[in-house]
């Protein structure tokens, strides 16, 4: 194999990227002595050769700690179904070809795929046409399959909980409804686990379908017994029983994707028609994405790093670092986007929040 290897981050920014970089450039550089190319903007970096500069110990010198990815990313680099203009109008081709073209061009003999369930399954397409990818598992929504965690994911818990504390104090003083809306698109783990952390009252992620009038229920108890206000958490892609998600911006010929967002503001509509209380909405966005990694994530993403470096040195391409219990081990690609995981509504974390008095919209 050439002693040359490339590293892209594609999709969405997430805290601890910038440690995966330093550890597999490190890695590969003291270790086994090769050398690291780093790919710009994600899969758009294969399309413009500009967009690749060498990694060397002092590009990835004090990155540990920092938020973001020095490589940049982007979610709308799909070289299978790229939009171009024709004739005035927006159409998708596969240009994938030439991306395995400046692949070899650059000489480089491995491709590491930092990336979640999107940027992964398009590693997976590259693969099949003999680019040899080694993929790392990322996203602040913990829904890529074969790993307990994905790094990203600890920090927007941490983000959100924080949140949660602050809404408590002036929810009280003020007598209020708070509803703080997360991430997390079709998956519920920042909603879920953020709320039993933060003391939430009312909890709504996509896997349980919710009951607005159980919900006014619920906050009316809390009143009767002496609670004056209440603290919800709502998930991104939870959506009422019976109805459809709240979607703030339809997919189109640019971007495929849907873009979540407004169910935080449908709930506070819907229960401040039923309750004589003052309902405030906190959207917390992209605050999730930002922000200096916890150490979970910090050592986390390192581990995946130096792992996906040994993994290219041992052959195993086609496959994705991941974790299991406490250790790092890899997996098919193929396997990890074979579905997404999301929260089991019978589980026991869901029946947790349930002991716990937390009404869960069912």
């Amino acid at each position: 194999m050439s002693k040359k290897i490339g590293i892209l981050t594609g999709g969405g920014d997430c805290p601890g990227l910038n440690a995966v970089i330093r550890g597999v450039v490190k890695s590969a550089i003291i270790r086994h002595g090769w050398q690291v190319v780093g790919i710009e903007d994600g899969f758009d970096g294969l399309l413009d050769l500009k967009k690749c500069r060498p990694l060397t110990l002092e590009s990835v010198r004090g990155i540990l700690p920092r938020g973001g990815t020095i490589l940049g990313t982007t979610n709308r680099g799909n070289p299978f179904d790229y939009p171009v203009e024709q004739d005035g109008r927006i159409v998708r081709v596969d240009i994938s070809d030439r991306v395995v073209e400046n692949f070899r061009t650059l000489g480089i003999g491995a491709l590491i795929a930092v990336g979640g369930d999107g940027s992964l399954k398009i590693a997976l397409e590259l693969a099949k046409k003999g680019v040899p990818v080694v993929g790392i598992p990322k996203t602040i929504d913990n829904d890529l399959c074969e790993t307990d965690f994905t790094f990203g994911y600890n920090t927007a818990l941490e983000t959100a909980t924080d949140a949660l504390d602050k809404l408590h104090t002036t929810a009280e003083s003020h007598h209020r409804v708070m509803i703080l809306e997360v991430m997390g698109r079709y998956a519920g783990w920042i909603g879920l686990e953020s709320g039993i952390a933060g003391g939430a009252d009312v909890i709504l992620i996509p896997e349980i379908p919710f009951h607005l009038d159980k919900i006014c229920t619920a906050i009316k108890e809390r009143v009767a017994r002496g609670s004056r206000f209440s603290i919800v958490v709502a998930a991104e892609g939870a959506f009422p029983a019976g109805g459809d998600r709240i979607v703030a911006k339809e997919a189109d010929e640019r971007c495929t994707i849907e873009r979540l967002g407004g169910i935080g503001q449908y709930v506070a509509k819907e229960i401040a028609q039923c309750l004589d209380m003052d309902v405030r909405v906190t959207v917390l966005g992209h605050l999730q994405r930002g922000g200096s990694p916890t150490t979970f994530d910090r050592s986390l993403g390192s581990r995946f790093g130096t792992k996906a470096v040994q993994m290219i040195a041992d052959g195993e391409f086609g496959r994705m670092a991941c974790l299991k219990g406490r250790t790092i081990t890899s997996v098919t690609i193929e396997a990890a986007t074979k579905t997404l995981k999301l929260v089991d509504p019978e589980g026991e974390i869901v029946r947790t929040a349930e002991d716990l008095g937390i009404m869960t919209g069912r």
